[in-house]
């Protein structure tokens, strides 16, 4: 078990001062710790984490956890996705969420047929995501797309990807900084690449990567311009 806390991590933004080096690689497993703000009020934690189910198999999951008021109001989600790799291609096979309230809980399941190629999602689903999606070669779930761009950010460059998740499709594109900023996180500065959603409408999704960091340090998500999800990485650990 590798272990990087604050002290790693600044080691690590140190390491890449003189450049930026990110470059396709095999995927790691890993355990990411977040705290999760909206406006600058702590709304609860969350964890990222890739594990390999077998030889051939991968899962990545995110848990969001709601502290105090906030376990009531729907902060409280689970997401994971069951994939393999076709050459750097991260291939969803299967694809769950489930999200609770004090007063309901939403649980949709989607398999993604490879050998048909459609994806189909049952359980709580909209009657308008029930029909069979299409898939097309390099389809994602959408926290696939989140460890896709960790693979392809490199500064100035434009990321295209197909998102097929809950029986919805659409395509996402991220601009990556020319340039990394610093970031704070908690008490530590880490340069990172900016990754931008672009074109997402009204929703907006901002990822902050930092080479050799195998999930992002920060994730912020905005609706109408106002936060609605702020992940901040607080530790991670990877699995050697």
């Amino acid at each position: 078990m590798k272990r990087v806390t604050r002290h790693g991590m600044r080691m690590l933004v140190l390491a890449v001062a003189c450049g930026w080096c990110l470059s396709a690689t095999a995927v790691e497993p890993f355990v990411a710790e977040y705290d999760v703000l909206r406006g600058g009020s702590t709304l609860g934690a969350a964890t990222m984490q890739v594990t390999r189910s077998d030889a051939a198999r991968w899962r990545v999951d995110l848990t969001m956890r709601g502290s105090g008021v906030y376990r009531l109001v729907g902060i409280n989600a689970e997401q994971s996705t069951v994939f393999d790799t076709v050459g750097d291609t991260y291939r969803p096979l299967s694809q769950a969420t489930v999200r609770r309230t004090a007063f309901m809980r939403r649980t949709t399941t989607g398999l993604y047929d490879w050998s048909s190629n459609r994806a189909r999602w049952q359980g709580d689903v909209k009657k308008t995501r029930q029909a069979p999606v299409p898939l097309q070669p390099g389809d994602m779930s959408g926290l696939l797309i989140n460890l896709a761009v960790i693979r392809d950010a490199q500064p100035g460059r434009t990321l295209d990807y197909r998102f097929v998740d809950d029986g919805r499709v659409r395509q996402h594109r991220y601009v990556v900084a020319q340039a990394p900023e610093p970031v704070a996180v908690g008490d530590i500065s880490y340069n990172a690449l900016r990754v931008t959603r672009v074109q997402g409408g009204s929703d907006e999704t901002v990822i902050w990567v930092v080479s050799g960091v195998p999930t992002p340090i920060r994730m912020l998500q905005r609706e109408n311009g106002q936060d609605t999800y702020d992940l901040r990485l607080t530790e991670y650990k990877g699995v050697q």
